[in-house]
């Protein structure tokens, strides 16, 4: 279990309140709109109304004390560019801060932000994978050249076993686990037969998957 300091009550930053509940953290939430604040009360340990951009009270906050504080402000970048800069002067051990451009991220990161997410874009390029192929049912970016995927297992594969198929040796794929009607199946071995209506987690080099499902 942390503690997290999320700051910015939007969408954005509201379904992290309230999956950050789902996981069992503990959260401060802050905003300056009322409505905002009241309504992520049930899913947050404590919750202030206030200016981000004040350092008197960010500094009550005792911003040192959590494992992480999340910039979630989507809606005034120069709000979250000072609330970020604020943070790490407050000793904050590890401040992720939300950009909706790449001009924004370098500016975040030269004042204070440990790490970026880009919810549009990074939702942009999910959509992109996911809906231009009728067999990727799920995209996990690791970096900018390999990812995980989770795709239906192909019709020619079907029947035959992963030592036939020697798709590692192959396209440099690993096939790291079997999904069959929500049950998934991570103990593979050369002789795991392919079954129909079935789909596979598989790592690898973006290209090298591309290759080998003709994406």
């Amino acid at each position: 279990m942390k503690s997290i300091l999320l700051i910015g009550l939007g969408r954005f930053g509201r379904n992290i309140a309230i999956k950050l509940d789902q996981l069992g953290h503990q959260v401060m939430a802050v905003d300056r709109i009322e409505e905002r604040v009241d309504a992520v009360l049930p899913y947050v340990t404590n919750a202030q109304i206030g200016d981000s951009t004040n350092e008197d009270f960010l500094s009550s906050l005792g911003v040192s004390n959590f494992d992480v504080c999340i910039v979630a402000i989507g809606d005034d970048f120069q709000n979250s560019l000072e609330t970020t800069s604020l943070l790490k002067e407050l000793g904050a051990k590890l401040v992720v801060s939300r950009a909706a451009r790449d001009v924004h991220a370098k500016f975040l990161l030269r004042n204070g932000a440990d790490e970026i997410v880009y919810p549009e874009k990074q939702l942009a390029v999910w959509t992109a994978i996911r809906y231009s192929s009728d067999h990727i049912l799920d995209y996990i970016e690791l970096t900018g050249d390999y990812a995980i995927f989770e795709i239906s297992v192909p019709k020619e594969w079907v029947g035959k076993t992963v030592g036939e198929l020697d798709i590692r040796q192959k396209y440099s794929i690993n096939i790291m686990a079997l999904k069959d009607n929500g049950e998934l199946n991570m103990k593979l071995g050369a002789d795991t037969r392919f079954g129909e209506n079935q789909s596979m987690l598989v790592l690898g080099n973006n290209h090298d998957i591309y290759k080998c499902f003709h994406i």
